[in-house]
């Protein structure tokens, strides 16, 4: 499934730089509208970014469903660690839906939608014309008719075909959404920012999708039914990680071992050192085990790189230790952004251009990443970090 989407964004990015060419906003003599060019690029790295993140993160939530499982038999208490929710695209699908089909709902609200949004919104179709500025610099500018701007033909019909192909590729549900509808809402506990949610009804044939309203004091009843021993889940977003406790507090019902899924660490070092915090207090009847759960897809990296080098920022700052950051959750070969990992990807953008790597020449390299490692004078000073 990775592989598809993989290839399906190289597909993207080389229908983006034939669509800039034909909106003339590039050209033979390179760029000729920067701005355009920055703009579109800019969007198509950041709903990449996005894409994969959650794509990552609802890989990983099969196994985290089979893991769960186990702590259900075991007498154990599931508490899964999330940053991101969906909510803003679940509601941008649920306005263009009849509030009287939301008892029996068919939608598709999936990491998907990302892609299909930008390539629907932000991916570039407005036509350019190339013009000579008053100091003799080929440039373009957009071009208006009636007042609205007018769409390259050639670049809409890759857009097109581009959301095509998208379409065709299997959905990918998000992991909160999988959580809670493959245990149901008597199971888990939801502590995160929704309003709104689509929980599944019935069993078997009779089974269907409905959307639910959640109250404004939904998060405090929930958090109270998890320890209480109601709920044996509790999956908790930015929104649940301030100000709460979900450790087995010898005060409460359920001082059941918490099992703590760090299932997406996000970006931010400090509320990801919280959210674990939530888990492991003072007053407990014991421990939590934190578990991390990662793929083996090596891209992954890219995103666990981030988090472990700012949780050992964070620890040398309030700590003096850098190894003490990021609980031991991290290895110091997950942070890409050492100046080990700098030295290493320097040497391997030379092999690059001295031919040296089998099986990836520097132009294939630079086709897939969209990076210029060359100039005129040959290998670039300042090479991308």
């Amino acid at each position: 499934m990775y592989d598809a989407y993989a290839g399906a964004f190289a597909i993207i990015h080389n229908n983006l730089a034939a669509a800039m060419e034909a909106a003339n906003i590039t050209g033979d003599s390179g760029t000729l509208n920067r701005q355009a060019k920055s703009a579109a690029r800019s969007a198509f790295e950041s709903a990449k970014q996005r894409f994969f993140g959650h794509l990552l993160t609802s890989m990983k939530t099969p196994t985290l469903v089979a893991a769960i499982e186990a702590d259900l038999a075991a007498d154990h208490s599931s508490v899964i660690q999330i940053v991101s929710t969906g909510e803003a695209l679940m509601e941008r699908r649920l306005s263009e839906i009849p509030t009287e089909e939301w008892n029996d709902i068919r939608v598709d609200i999936t990491p998907r939608e990302y892609v299909m949004d930008y390539l629907a919104h932000s991916f570039p179709v407005q036509l350019y014309e190339p013009f000579t500025d008053s100091e003799g610099n080929l440039s373009s500018r957009p071009v208006v008719r009636d007042g609205q701007p007018v769409e390259c033909r050639e670049a809409a019909r890759r857009r097109d075909a581009l959301i095509e192909k998208l379409a065709s590729l299997p959905p990918v549900p998000g992991a909160l959404d999988q959580i809670v509808q493959r245990f149901g809402t008597d199971l888990v506990a939801e502590v995160t920012g929704r309003s709104r949610r689509i929980v599944r009804k019935g069993e078997g044939h009779a089974a269907r999708l409905v959307v639910e309203s959640r109250a404004g004091s939904a998060n405090l009843s929930e958090t109270a039914a998890f320890m209480d021993d109601q709920n044996r889940i509790l999956i908790f977003s930015d929104a649940g990680g301030t100000g709460r406790s979900y450790h087995a507090d010898l005060g409460a019902k359920n001082q059941r071992l918490r099992v703590h899924y760090l299932l997406e660490p996000g970006w931010k070092a400090d509320a990801a050192i919280q959210g674990l915090g939530r888990t492991n207090r003072t007053n407990q009847a014991q421990p939590p085990l934190f578990r991390p759960i990662a793929t083996d897809v090596k891209a992954e990296k890219r995103f666990l790189s981030t988090i472990a080098r700012r949780l050992d920022t964070l620890g040398a700052i309030t700590r003096g230790q850098r190894q003490t950051g990021g609980q031991g959750l991290f290895r110091p070969e997950d942070n890409l952004e050492s100046p080990y990992a700098r030295d290493a990807l320097r040497q391997l953008y030379r092999r690059l251009y001295r031919g040296d790597v089998a099986g990836c020449s520097l132009m294939a390299f630079e086709d897939a990443t969209g990076l210029s490692l060359t100039d005129d004078n040959g290998l670039k000073d300042d090479l991308p970090p």
